[in-house]
């Protein structure tokens, strides 16, 4: 035995019964083969809550009666109806009539007294015995509700008319005359007796029973559905101050009755109408209290009332036409399209029956592993992408499910429409699976022990250090071998400057295990001469590289045959597109390295002062100590002389002495730089500055 499971979101929904397809064979056909149902794995796994829980065709409505021991369903073909007794677990009656039923209401607390509303302008008045009255309407009906405080039961039609029927007195009362004709629910608040009505238009009117009046008329408003809808559905909480309504065009609105405006509008997905809005009290769960179901033909609906979050949802295969909920537990039961009616049971929700409260302890150990996930293996579009692929037409199929602001499409048929939708995108997905079927052919190859190895940081290898400290060797690799990051480890622009301004500005202060633990840890950088070795390693393999191309071309004869090894056994060299773009952007960077270190050494060559010359390197220690005395005695005798202090300030420092009398012998010998008889240190000027100068602008003049 297997349950089926549903899990949306956090709470289970396990199938207790039911089926999730619709039988498609005649049931005449059905009946000879009862016999071969004994091999059938599927049919001897099955639980059978309640007992013939099915129709010949199909059911209408299903209700419990207030007492919670009984379950009346009506149903075609034939019009028939069915009680079920949950103290036998089986059917304890059914008859039948002779129309389909459109409505019915329980009056008592058991199954003992109940009205129907037939297709044929009937109503049905059913008691222990069977059929007691019927009586009929002027229009055809479409929904029945009963006032327990007058004994008044209201019967909406397709008039402008809400008939009145006193099952006190036994008679029609006068009707409700309304302001649109066609009645499609009808609702009674049970706290004050308020009438709600919702009509074909976008109206809900609410009347007094006491007054016969007309109280209120909400007129409801939709911005995001501008087409025009019909109020199919109203529903009380029984606080007397909620209250809630559905449309046509699958919108539910929640109302307060002290305000016009609805406190949440929520989306039912699919745009079917909604059938029953049900306010789950009273559930025994916790926060159950604040949930609120809705359902149309598709699909049941469990969600939060105050904020809207979806809490669990009942899909079966086949279209819904009622659904019921047994107060105080966490079970549905669904009246449906198929022949056997659904049982649904959510254990967050809460407890099973009393009837059948050996479903708790059954329902995690019949559940299957794992458990069906409603929106497995599908793919979330937008209702933008539904009109572009051109899928509006499939809006409430079971190919689009409906969630949030778009609906969930299976891959594979996403895939195909997509292809068919833009024929130019064939092309691109044949190339994307040729490149996909080369790389699995790459990493089929026998490869050698050596061949694989762990992605090499090139730059930024502090950093690379700290990641695999921090979160450990294996996610260091996954960050190396990311397409977002790798880049980072690989290309030079994105190296990190610790002296950077900027990134001083970031890390002030270095954390002390990095201070202190992390200097030992520290791999030691390579000196000058060692880059220098690796750079021109480098160099020489790229010239390697292409010059290995070059001597095969050599290889080859006058006759054009290629005598070399490479073509007896495949060229290790070869190297792709990528790896020669690597190599050459690596060779570049290093002749600009080169580059810039030659600048460098020119510029520190022509800056440099005192500095001893290339000759003067082979001397002897003692020369040039003799030679620094000589030149430190000299610059002491010279008296003259400039120095310089650690500021940079300039210090001038002379001994004057007086020049000789003036005689043409002397001028003679310091205009033609002779040194007899000058001093040796007279070196100053001949004449006054300002001697032969005028005061005008021409400073050429009489030159």
């Amino acid at each position: 035995m297997v349950l089926k499971s549903t899990s949306a979101s956090d709470n289970s929904v396990y199938q207790v019964s039911g089926t999730n397809v619709s039988r498609s064979l005649p049931d005449w056909i059905a009946k000879k083969r009862k016999r071969s149902l004994k091999h059938d794995l599927e049919f001897q796994n099955r639980v059978e809550l309640v007992q013939d829980f099915e129709f010949s065709e199909a059911s209408n409505k299903i209700k419990c009666t207030p007492d919670g021991q009984y379950a009346m369903a009506t149903g075609t073909y034939k019009p028939q109806i069915h009680l079920y007794d949950f103290a036998n677990l089986s059917l304890k009656f059914e008859r039948h009539t002779d129309a389909e039923n459109v409505d019915f209401l329980i009056l008592s607390d058991d199954w003992t007294k109940s009205v129907h509303l037939q297709n044929d302008r009937s109503i049905q008045f059913q008691n222990k015995g069977g059929l007691h009255y019927t009586t009929r309407i002027p229009k055809f009906g479409r929904s029945l509700a009963y006032n327990k405080a007058n004994c008044d039961l209201y019967v909406g039609a397709s008039g402008d008319e809400l008939y009145r029927l006193n099952l006190e007195q036994g008679r029609f009362l006068n009707p409700l005359k309304l302001d649109t004709e066609g009645v499609n629910h009808v609702s009674v608040n049970e706290t004050n007796g308020l009438l709600a009505v919702g009509v074909e238009d976008n109206v809900v009117e609410f009347w007094d029973s006491r007054a016969r009046s007309r109280v209120a008329k909400l007129i409801l408003e939709n911005s995001f559905d501008t087409s025009p809808f019909q109020v199919t559905a109203t529903s009380f909480r029984s606080d007397g101050l909620n209250f809630a309504c559905g449309t046509s065009t699958g919108y539910s609105y929640l109302y307060d009755l002290r305000t016009s405006q609805p406190t949440i509008v929520k989306d039912q997905g699919y745009g079917f109408e909604i059938k029953k809005i049900i306010w789950l009290e009273n559930t025994g769960a916790e926060g159950g209290s604040n949930n609120i179901l809705t359902c149309d033909k598709r699909i049941a609906k469990i969600w939060n009332k105050n904020d809207g979050k979806a809490y669990a949802s009942m899909e079966p295969s086949v279209d819904i036409n009622d659904i019921e909920h047994i107060p105080g537990t966490g079970m549905f039961f669904t009246a449906n399209e198929g022949i056997a009616m659904n049982t649904y049971y959510i254990p967050n929700l809460g407890p099973a029956p009393q009837w059948c409260s050996f479903l708790d302890s059954i329902t995690e150990e019949l559940e299957e592993k794992p458990s069906d996930s409603v929106y497995s293996n599908y793919r979330f579009i937008t209702r933008d992408d539904v009109k572009k692929l051109g899928l509006a037409h499939l809006v409430g199929s079971k190919v689009l499910r409906a969630y949030m602001h778009g609906f969930f499409i299976n891959n594979e048929l996403y895939d195909k429409v997509a292809l068919i939708a833009n024929p130019n995108s064939y092309k691109d997905e044949r190339e994307r699976e040729i490149r996909r079927r080369i790389e699995k052919e790459r990493e089929s190859r026998i490869r050698t022990s050596g061949a694989v190895k762990k992605p090499q940081v090139k730059f930024n290898k502090d950093l690379a250090d700290k990641l695999s400290q921090k979160r450990g060797d294996k996610d260091t690799e996954n960050v190396l071998t990311d397409d977002r990051f790798k880049e980072m480890f690989e290309d030079e622009d994105f190296q990190v400057d610790e002296q950077d301004y900027d990134y001083k500005q970031l890390n002030p202060v270095k954390s002390a295990k990095e201070t202190d633990e992390g200097a030992a840890k520290r791999i030691r950088a390579l000196t000058a001469a060692e880059e220098s070795d690796e750079e021109r390693i480098a160099l020489r393999e790229g010239r390697g590289q292409y010059s290995d191309s070059e001597e095969e071309d050599d290889d080859k004869d006058d006759d054009g045959d290629d005598d070399s090894e490479s073509d007896r056994k495949p060229n290790s060299n070869e190297m792709s597109e990528q790896e020669k773009k690597a190599l050459a952007k690596k060779i570049a960077a290093a002749q600009r390295r080169e580059r810039e270190r030659a600048t460098e050494a020119q510029f520190m060559n022509q800056m440099s002062v005192g500095m001893v010359s290339s000759d003067a390197q082979g001397e002897a220690f003692d020369t040039k100590v003799q030679e620094m005395r000589q030149k430190e005695s000299q610059r002491d005798q010279n008296t003259a002389g400039v120095r310089r202090n650690h500021q940079g300030e300039a210090e001038f420092s002379y001994v004057p002495t007086k020049r000789p009398s003036s005689n043409k012998n002397n001028k003679k010998n310091i205009r033609t730089g002779s040194d007899e008889d000058t001093p040796q240190r007279d070196s100053g000027r001949s004449r006054a500055r300002s001697q032969g100068r005028r005061a005008g602008k021409n400073a050429f003049r009489g030159m």
